[in-house]
């Protein structure tokens, strides 16, 4: 009787094995028929990666510095020089006024436009040699700034091709890291003018200028921001630019620019706490002194006599009469 019962038992395990269903059976649904060790294992599904952040880092542009160097700009590789110690004299009294050492705190203090009355005078070779002379500064870093937006020349004079830059970054097209460019001057950073713009004034004067000039003057404490702006007295951009800023050094040629010229200049930038002017191109006398020949009654600093086409001197302090010497 047994071996008839476990015969019968055998039978229906090998009919289930076989995959029939027996009356009795309990429903089970398709997807859960295989058993657990006939069924291979079904396949992990590991989370998607989540995408990193880009670095996002500057442009890396190359000076020619033995060029730059023939053209009397002021590398760190050339030879010290009678105009270097000038351009120390001059930066001397922007630094103080830009960290706050100054006299007097100054908003925006960082932040400083070279210009002048005229076309002409210097500005562009001004602003530039003042950047490379601070770029040699232990604690500070420096950037300089194309806001001649009507006419720029910064990269053409330091041998670099066009680029995007201010001007794309305020309307919206890239992002201020998109446009600087490092150079292989240590502490140096280069913000070309970007695009032509019908509207360039209306740019330098909107609020999106207003809040990236709020945060360059203020992202990097030891940074010093030289901007080569237009003459006063050609277009307006320089003059809308001068309300936003610390310091205004107004590059003025000795024995050309005319005495009202410079007087109505100053009186376009009256909004800016400090402007310092800068007496370029002075002749010494066989005494050894320096004039200018118009009286301004500014006092005058120090200045020497051959040098390059557009140089500089030595810049005094004062807030609003501030003065320099002259070179070449």
């Amino acid at each position: 009787m047994s071996s008839l019962i476990e015969q019968a038992a055998q039978r229906l395990a090998q009919i289930r094995e076989a995959g029939i269903a027996l009356p009795g059976d309990p429903v089970v649904p398709e997807a859960a028929v295989a058993s657990d060790a006939a069924s291979p294992a079904a396949p992990r599904v590991e989370p998607a990666p989540v995408p990193q952040a880009a670095t996002v880092t500057s442009k890396e542009v190359l000076l020619d510095l033995a060029a730059l160097t023939a053209e009397s700009y002021l590398v760190p590789s050339a030879p010290r020089s009678h105009m270097g110690d000038q351009y120390r004299v001059i930066k001397r009294p922007l630094i103080a006024n830009a960290t706050g050492k100054g006299s007097a705190r100054v908003h925006h203090g960082n932040l400083i436009m070279v210009t002048s009355a005229m076309p002409g005078e210097g500005k562009s070779f001004t602003a530039i040699n003042l950047a490379m002379s601070i770029a040699a500064e232990l604690d500070h870093t420096v950037m300089l700034v194309d806001a001649d937006v009507a006419r720029p020349s910064m990269l053409k004079k330091l041998g670099l091709p066009e680029a995007p830059g201010l001007l794309d970054v305020l309307e919206g097209k890239l992002e201020l890291s998109d446009v600087l460019l490092r150079t292989n001057i240590d502490k140096l950073t280069l913000l070309p003018s970007g695009r032509p713009h019908p509207k360039s004034t209306e740019l330098l004067a909107s609020d999106a200028m207003r809040a990236l000039l709020n945060d360059m003057a203020s992202r990097y404490p030891d940074r010093i921001i030289i901007f080569d702006s237009p003459p006063l007295l050609l277009t307006t951009e320089s003059r809308v630019l001068a309300t936003q800023m610390g310091q205004v050094v107004m590059v003025v040629h000795a024995g050309k620019t005319l005495q009202a010229d410079v007087m109505h200049a100053l009186s376009t930038i009256e909004a800016c706490p400090i402007r310092l002017m800068l007496l370029n191109k002075a002749r010494t006398d066989s005494r050894g002194a320096y004039g200018y020949g118009y009286g301004y009654g500014y006092g005058y600093g120090y200045g020497y006599g051959e040098g390059a086409d557009a140089g500089a001197g030595s810049a005094s302090a004062a807030p609003a009469q501030g003065v320099a010497g002259a070179q070449s």
